[in-house]
């Protein structure tokens, strides 16, 4: 019986953001809007890495009376509802944030955050939308029956090959005819399983 496998991609922190919140960190004229502008071509249908870059801050340390930041993160497009900053739990720790763990869109009462456009100086000051995000698998309705999985499920993924084999529990699958069939994992997670080039994971009964 041939094995089935699915690619997986690590993905680095990045930003959602809304077209108002561009508006006002790239100071556009009232009446005009910014532009988000494909620089990369992203796996799942229609998602690009766009041409803008900000900076992200976490809250004052009251050690140091200052606060962190971690420049030139990535805005994704095209723009969303809401603002979410995916960070992984090492960036969290770095900014002296309590990013939760959680699904993309579920942001209430995540962590507060900061963007700054360094162009500019201009900031927002979010209540919440900074998450670390779950890991989950993107499937199309075909992926889901051919795999045996509906959506919401929670499975086990095994990545081998690399001298690190990591069986990643806790792994959402989600379902949508707009999808393309790819895993997603951060940063910690793919250096904890020593990923390089191109990687397949399988589900794990």
């Amino acid at each position: 019986m041939e094995e089935l496998k699915f690619i997986v991609e690590t993905s680095a922190r990045h930003i959602h953001i809304t077209q108002d919140s561009l508006d006002y960190l790239m100071d556009v004229p009232q009446g005009a809007h910014a532009e988000l502008h494909a620089r990369k071509n992203l796996s799942q249908p229609g998602q690009f890495v766009s041409d803008i870059r900000l900076d992200i801050v976490g809250p004052v340390n009251p050690k140091t009376g200052k606060e962190k930041v971690i420049k030139g993160v990535s805005i994704l497009g095209p723009f969303r509802s809401a603002d979410q900053i995916e960070i992984s739990l090492t960036d969290a720790r770095s900014l002296g944030v309590k990013a939760p763990i959680r699904e993309s869109g579920d942001l209430a009462g995540s962590a507060p955050i900061a963007l700054v456009n360094p162009e500019n100086g201009r900031r927002i000051d979010l209540q919440e939308g900074c998450i670390a995000a779950k890991r989950h698998i993107h499937m199309t309705p075909e992926d889901a029956e051919r795999f045996g999985v509906k959506n919401g499920e929670i499975v086990k993924v095994l990545v081998s090959g690399f001298g690190r084999d990591t069986s990643f529990g806790d792994t959402v699958v989600r379902v949508s005819k707009s999808y393309a069939l790819a895993m997603h994992i951060d940063t910690d997670e793919s250096n904890a399983a020593a990923c390089s080039g191109d990687v397949y994971g399988t589900i794990v009964r």
